[in-house]
């Protein structure tokens, strides 16, 4: 015989924790919902279960609060340049920031420039997210092996972000005057999506293609992210009904 707190006169029963507080197994409580046993059977009960689904789903999909190494990617071209421009260059860059070592790696190809590369700089950081402009971060990035005097090639190089020359001198008084600062700044400029990748050539001096930094989600978190929204979807649906 159940209990007597899983009884019509406590619909609380609706709620596993309440099940097993007053000794009820969950099936049990489940049981008496079929039997329309509860002030509200199915429809609290399966409001509650989906609740709880999206809360766990909305968890998983969620990236860590305190990951070691972030990886960014930043699409770049002409017509992404501030002002836009025709030009066919385009660049598909990765960077990675690692929070323990504190350095910065970057892996820049880029291909079809109109003019010959002369420089390229990380900008940090516009106003607003993906749009505008703001002044270099780094120094030029030809100290550090980006080539020049061609049209397509590839950068590949790693920053200390503990060093005071991985960053513009400008950038570095702007954002308080030392490296600890210098370094939050751009990484919060990197997370905010407010950095790009700028490339310099002799016909577009100001910048032939460029692209803002933005994160990429973790493998677990695009795995998951259709499970997730299939479970939103049928949440989404039971609640229309």
């Amino acid at each position: 015989m159940a209990p007597a707190s899983c009884s019509q006169s406590q619909p609380s029963c609706c709620s596993p924790l309440a099940c097993s507080r007053c000794q009820c197994r969950f099936r049990a409580c489940w049981n008496r919902l079929i039997r329309h046993s509860c002030r509200h059977p199915r429809r609290t009960c399966m409001n509650r279960i989906l609740s709880s689904l999206a809360i766990v789903f909305a968890m998983l999909l969620a990236p860590p609060a305190f990951a070691d190494v972030t990886t960014y990617r930043a699409t770049m071209s002409g017509p992404s340049e501030a002002p836009p421009n025709a030009s066919p260059a385009f660049s598909i860059a990765t960077f990675i920031i690692d929070d323990v070592a504190m350095t910065l790696s970057m892996n820049v190809p880029f291909f079809n420039l109109r003019g010959t590369s002369t420089t390229a700089h990380i900008h940090c950081c516009t106003a607003d997210l993906l749009t505008g402009i703001a002044p270099p971060a780094t120094p030029e990035l030809n100290q550090f092996g980006f080539p020049t005097d061609v049209r397509q090639g590839v950068f590949n190089a790693t920053l200390s972000l503990a060093d005071p020359s991985a960053f513009n001198p400008g950038f570095l008084q702007a954002s308080g005057g030392t490296v600890e600062q210098a370094r939050a700044a751009l990484i919060q400029g990197f997370a905010s999506n407010k950095a790009y990748f700028n490339i310099h050539s002799a016909q577009f001096p100001a910048g032939e293609i460029r692209g803002f930094i933005v994160a990429v989600p973790e493998p677990g978190s695009w795995a998951m992210m259709p499970l997730g929204l299939g479970v939103l979807g049928f949440i989404a649906r039971k609640k229309r009904r």
